[in-house]
């Protein structure tokens, strides 16, 4: 692949680059000792999930909620005694919360999603038993379960003043003493992150970067996705700033399409490679914006390093 004038090129020829299998996943149903209803507190919004449920949301989630495992039951590493068989009644209500930093907001998409894409798989598995077979389901788990494309992306983002010309003034010189923070560089990364905040369509960003270095990889994942249920004007289904960050996460959820042109389910099953394998692609993206001074313009160079992780999940 051809150099590209960025600060940094692209991480693979290829458009995503496989990463390796969380383990996230909890004991099994049979194993004592742990609720089968958990309580998570995220950033001070409490939710009461089907353990189930949790540990059947997307890798790509988990390993961003969990990043040194799931750990259900206490809060702490003391072991459950015998005499409490296993109760819950007999943990405190504080030891029963679980917390995450992670936002609420993206964690009530995630559910209503999964809820309806449960509804539909339900109504399929109805409307055509015999595809629900299980010698069939057990060579395509499509044929029973509903299928999730999930696409995240992680936005880095560092916004570049222009250069001073002249000498520097004297409020300009370093000073000694503690460090604080640039009120008008704090203003600038705001501004900054609104503005791409508001840049809400999934494929405008690495379609520019196709057609800055005619990359035929990612126009064909672009293609692909689009075939299996996204459209080229789609938008994200979540997508904010993250506390005190220069970073900004968004989420879309489209179900599978597996029926409809001839080769509809062949392209389906491509898919199915990145079931319990999150798939990532990382590429950096420059823009010039301008951002209002009062009677003036700002010229920014505003980078940014955007991560894409896709996985396919089944529920």
């Amino acid at each position: 692949m051809a150099m590209s004038n960025s600060p940094i090129t692209q991480v693979s020829e290829s458009p995503i680059t496989q990463v390796s299998q969380y383990s996230s996943a909890p004991p099994s149903p049979g194993q004592g000792g742990f609720p089968s209803k958990l309580l998570l507190d995220l950033r001070g919004t409490r939710f009461e999930i089907d353990r189930e449920v949790l540990v059947s949301l997307p890798e790509s989630i988990l390993i961003v909620m969990f990043p040194n495992g799931l750990i259900l039951g206490r809060g702490h590493s003391d072991s459950y005694d015998e005499d409490d068989n296993n109760s819950d009644e007999s943990i405190s209500l504080e030891d029963q919360i679980i917390y995450v930093d992670f936002d609420p907001a993206c964690m009530d998409y995630v559910l209503d999603f999964y809820h309806e894409a449960q509804m539909a798989g339900e109504a399929q598995r109805l409307a055509n038993p015999v595809a629900a077979n299980h010698n069939l389901s057990s060579q395509n788990p499509l044929l029973n379960k509903q299928a999730i494309i999930v696409l995240r992306e992680e936005l880095d983002y560092f916004a570049i003043n222009p250069p001073k010309t002249g000498f520097p003034a004297k409020e300009d010189v370093p000073a000694t003493g503690p460090v604080l923070a640039d009120v008008s560089k704090v203003k600038v990364k705001t501004e900054c992150g609104i503005h791409l905040l508001e840049q809400r369509k999934i494929f405008t960003a690495l379609q520019r970067n196709i057609n800055k270095e005619n990359n035929v990889a990612e126009q064909h994942l672009i293609d692909m996705l689009c075939v299996s249920g996204f459209s080229r004007d789609d938008e994200w289904g979540y997508r904010d700033i993250e506390p005190k960050k220069t970073s900004i996460v968004s989420i879309a959820l489209v179900m599978l399409k597996t029926t409809g042109s001839g080769n509809q389910m062949a392209t389906a099953q491509k898919l199915l490679l990145f079931w319990r394998k999150p798939a990532r692609k990382c590429w950096w993206d420059g823009v010039e914006v301008e951002l209002d001074e009062g009677e003036n313009k700002l010229p920014i160079r505003l980078w940014a390093r955007r991560t894409w992780t896709l996985e396919l999940v089944l529920v």
